[in-house]
């Protein structure tokens, strides 16, 4: 078996299937091999490394930085989550378009959500142990968010009344954002 990606229907979202090996004892994968990976279309580098822990039901974003923007490489160790990636790049020919891919500990894909696209996941398992990978730091000025319900998205999340921070349940629709608070599309 070899690293296999599976296309969507926005180019530069990518969904990867590691190689597992497992057997009686359990199993073993690598999570990221920066050659392998690039070979795939994901040449990045990545400066960042996430952890989370969340309850079922609870919804994180959709999440975004505006002036320090973020590729995030996702996947989950223990659960499942229902990820979503949103372009919001003015000027992008998928501009308002979303993918969105089940993640879990038994599935072990994993998803590359590139820099200029919102991101956020709902947990579908009673809890869910998600790592992300970065390519910029964490700018907490620089943090920025759409409603996880925009219908002018139109996300199919799989949850109705998810669990949310305040922050989460307060940001502003696509449509009111200004312009200036989008990242702008820079070609493929």
């Amino acid at each position: 078996m070899a690293l296999s990606v599976v296309k969507t229907d926005i180019p530069e979202v990518l969904i990867f299937e590691p190689d597992v090996f497992g057997d009686r004892r359990g199993f073993f994968m690598e999570t990221y091999n920066r050659d392998q990976y690039a070979s795939k279309g994901l040449d990045r580098l990545f400066v960042q490394d996430n952890y989370s822990h969340s309850a079922g039901g609870t919804l994180r974003g959709l999440h975004y930085q505006l002036n320090h923007p973020q590729g995030k490489f996702v996947f989950v160790v223990k659960g499942e989550v229902f990820d979503v990636a949103v372009d919001i790049r003015k000027g992008s020919p998928t501009f308002g378009k979303w993918v969105g891919q089940i993640l879990s500990e038994t599935n072990r894909r994993q998803m590359f959500i590139p820099e200029g696209f919102a991101h956020g996941f709902c947990v579908l398992s009673e809890t869910a142990d998600f790592m992300y990978k970065c390519t910029d730091f964490y700018h907490p000025e620089d943090d920025r968010g759409i409603h996880w319900a925009d219908a002018s998205i139109g996300v199919s999340w799989p949850v109705d009344n998810p669990v949310l921070s305040d922050k989460d349940s307060s940001l502003p629709c696509l449509k009111n954002m200004a312009e200036d608070e989008l990242p702008v599309y820079k070609g493929p």
